[in-house]
């Protein structure tokens, strides 16, 4: 990522300088707790996708043997 004088990163890094210490706290942990519900709906919808996989049989089961050979395209 650039961090150009203009770039939206570096402006709100700016910003952020500007506040008061309670209130660069508050935001740290507001940005925290966003990223961890952003991360939760990443895995969900990840986990619906891998459940759709399973029941339209486009999952694959096995140990790592198994997946060696898929990926090496052996039968």
């Amino acid at each position: 990522m650039s961090k150009t004088k203009g770039s939206v990163l570096q402006q709100a890094l700016e910003a952020a300088d500007h506040l008061p210490l309670e209130d660069q706290e508050t935001l740290i942990e507001l940005l925290e707790r966003r990223f961890v519900e952003k991360r939760r709906r990443e895995i969900a919808r990840s986990a619906q996708e891998t459940i759709g996989a399973v029941r339209e049989g486009r999952a694959k089961y096995g140990n790592i043997d198994d997946l060696k050979e898929d990926l090496q395209g052996k039968p």
